[in-house]
């Protein structure tokens, strides 16, 4: 009998070697199986952010989007410098949105170029340039409102009575911008060429004294910005707009000055078509007035930055 015991504990033994070794083999065969699937590099692996479908929207849209995430994640308890942040020194420096300078004779049709003298020509480029100069003011403007203002107020970065006192009455000054503009080019012919803009001068630069109120209110605003720029909410969202192509690394208070540097330059535009302008073009007349217009408005005067 215990013979009988001791065989069939040795033959259970040996099964259970035998199996424990198939095993062994098995996974041996496994590991040691050439694989003939192929490894993607890591390096071309599709990053996640390709992997997500593209959202319809605005530059400017997303960059709030993504702004609005970033800041709700934020703990206002935690310090500022531990709080993560797009950029990086190592980052690659995102493309800056650049305006490029127009000039008339290549901006329309050069068979017109040949008709004019050497002095008309230069008379047509200084009624563009102060076209263009009012089309790159408005798309300032606008963007100061639809990247700094309206970000700020629906974040509550700001609030509103700040925003009205750092941004002042600048919403009245688009329209304003938008008139003339619109009234230049309704003079300018298919070709391009202008023959008068003295009249539309006259009857809008007494606009400017709406001017008044937004230059006089900029020492406060300047310096309700500068205090707020101590909060590092305020503080971050300005790096990111400074980060961003669409500023064209200005700061907002660049955005916020832009209107005061235009205002010195309209007496230097005016005389510039003036001084290309013919005794005898009816034109100089109203010119010589919209100059004098200028003049004692005291535009000049408006120069100080704060």
């Amino acid at each position: 009998m215990v013979w009988c015991c001791l065989f069939v504990h040795r033959q259970r033994k040996r099964k259970q070697s035998s199996q424990d070794e198939d095993a062994i083999s098995l996974c041996s065969l496994d590991a040691s199986e050439p694989s003939n699937k192929r490894v993607k590099p890591l390096s071309r692996v599709t990053s996640l952010a390709n992997l997500i479908p593209p959202v319809k929207a605005t530059p400017l849209k997303r960059f709030s989007q993504t702004l609005q995430r970033s800041i709700s994640f934020r703990s206002d308890s935690r310090p500022d410098i531990l709080a993560p942040r797009p950029w990086s020194r190592h980052a690659a420096p995102a493309s800056t949105k650049r305006r490029d300078s127009k000039l008339w004779s290549e901006t329309f049709d050069a068979s017109v170029n040949q008709m004019l003298t050497s002095k008309e020509i230069k008379r047509q480029e200084a009624i563009f340039e102060l076209s263009q100069g009012e089309e790159d003011l408005i798309e300032d403007l606008k963007l100061a409102k639809k990247a700094y203002h309206d970000p700020m107020l629906k974040l509550s970065i700001m609030t509103e009575q700040e925003l009205n006192q750092i941004f002042g009455t600048l919403d009245s000054l688009i329209p304003l911008h938008e008139d003339l503009l619109s009234q230049l080019r309704g003079v300018r012919k298919t070709d391009g060429s202008t023959e008068h803009v003295g009249p539309i001068l006259v009857g809008w630069l007494p606009c400017l004294s709406s001017y008044d109120s937004y230059c006089s209110n900029q020492v406060a605003a300047k310096a309700l910005l500068d205090h707020k720029k101590q909060d590092h909410r305020v503080q971050d969202f300005l790096q990111r707009c400074l980060e961003s192509p669409f500023s064209r690394k200005l700061d907002l208070w660049n955005f916020l000055d832009i209107p005061r540097s235009r205002l010195v330059k309209y007496p230097l535009l005016l005389r510039e078509i003036l001084r290309h302008t013919p005794n005898d073009n009816p034109d100089q007349q109203h010119l010589e007035e919209a100059v004098s217009l200028v003049e004692i408005q005291g535009v000049g005067g408006w120069e100080e930055a704060p």
